[in-house]
């Protein structure tokens, strides 16, 4: 059987979710079935993409110029015909777009697969009457939470059955915190560690999580919050810490390239989100077999199950929130049962593996 070659098109790599997702399905995939090379429309590859360059994956540059891309769309349509791409793969809805009008007339199937959605989510009247359309010249649609599927169909004009759902899967990447750690973020041995690794941006709702662990922090003052990440509400996120007289009990790490040293030091993992597609991080730690607390947002209700591999609560729920970080400090034997059964859930349902076998059976499908 010949090998296959994908054209992946999306923004670009820098780190994110959508990118994580596309690295994780490139490095995946069945080297003897599928070959992978990356198309990037808005000017940069990003550190991720040049990660997988330096591993022989072979990455594109383009920039998108404001309005609809008439030339965008002619330089797509030659690099499928010169390299002969066998499948083309979009990522996201713009991408999607200028991927679906430069296969045309290449005969190349064009798949389409939602990362998620924006908060609030929107409607275009211009998108509602093309979408049918474009769906029609589509091979393959695929949404990484039913959530995300229904999201199509109610703001996007799409069908329902046309539409596959397939979770994202990460590679197993539990490992243990270096002792040395702990003792450089000052932490001791009996402080119970919330955490969360994520961006510091309004829509992972921080500020919410550093109001609930004050309150959760006067109940029981051996908690300690970790918060790994970067993001535009950093100096606000700290001056909130301050004036909640938190300095001493809050640590922000900042951005880490390599985050699980960190996620192996947390006793409870915290998503706030008000929107979430299906969180990476989240997948990270039920991997590392850690309890989370998350708001039922999204894609995360289908993969945290409430009171089994932890605590799911409604969006805004500062109160909800506070409760369930009392509980989980004060029972490390619900914080190991949570755990165990988030990794084994991780295991059946969200690795790496069970992730590039859906992808590899839907190619083989569009590709004949």
């Amino acid at each position: 059987m010949p090998v296959k070659h994908i054209l992946h098109v999306t923004y670009d790599m820098n780190i994110g979710g959508t990118e994580q997702v596309i690295r994780n399905l490139v490095e995946g995939l069945d080297p003897t079935r599928y070959t992978s090379s990356i198309l990037c429309i808005d000017g940069t590859i990003g550190p991720w993409g040049q990660e997988l360059q330096k591993k022989g994956v072979p990455h594109y540059c383009l920039t998108r110029k404001p309005g609809f891309d008439l030339p965008l769309i002619r330089a797509i349509h030659a690099l499928i015909r010169q390299h002969r791409f066998d499948i083309i793969h979009c990522h996201q809805y713009t991408p999607y777009t200028y991927g679906w009008f430069g296969a045309l007339f290449t005969g190349k199937p064009v798949i389409f697969t939602e990362h998620g959605r924006f908060y609030p989510d929107v409607s275009s009247r211009k998108r509602q009457l093309i979408n049918p359309l474009l769906q029609l010249g589509t091979a393959a649609i695929t949404a990484i939470s039913a959530a995300t599927r229904q999201a199509l169909v109610e703001f996007e004009n799409l069908s329902a059955s046309r539409i596959d759902v397939i979770y994202n899967g990460i590679a197993d990447s539990r490992t243990a915190a270096p002792a040395a750690l702990r003792t450089e973020l000052g932490l001791r041995d009996d402080d119970i560690v919330l955490g969360t690794i994520s961006r510091l941006d309004p829509i992972k709702n921080q500020t919410m999580m550093l109001r609930s662990f004050q309150q959760a922090r006067a109940r029981n003052p051996k908690l300690k919050l970790l918060i790994v990440g970067d993001g535009p509400q950093r100096a606000e996120l700290h001056a909130l810490a301050d004036t909640l007289g938190l300095k001493d009990s809050v640590i922000f790490t900042g951005f880490q390239p390599k985050p699980q040293a960190y996620l192996a030091l947390m006793d409870v993992f915290l998503l706030p989100s008000l929107s979430e597609g299906t969180s990476m991080t989240l997948l990270e730690a039920m991997c590392f077999a850690k309890p989370s607390i998350a708001t039922a947002v999204g894609g995360t209700p289908e993969i945290l199950e409430d009171g089994t591999t932890g605590i799911l609560i409604a969006n805004q729920d500062e109160a909800a929130l506070t409760h369930a970080m009392v509980t989980l400090a004060e029972s490390q034997a619900l914080r190991q049962r949570l755990g165990d059964n988030a990794r084994n859930r991780y295991e059946t349902r969200f690795t790496l593996q069970a992730m590039t076998r859906e992808y590899e059976a839907l190619y083989a499908k569009v590709s004949g």
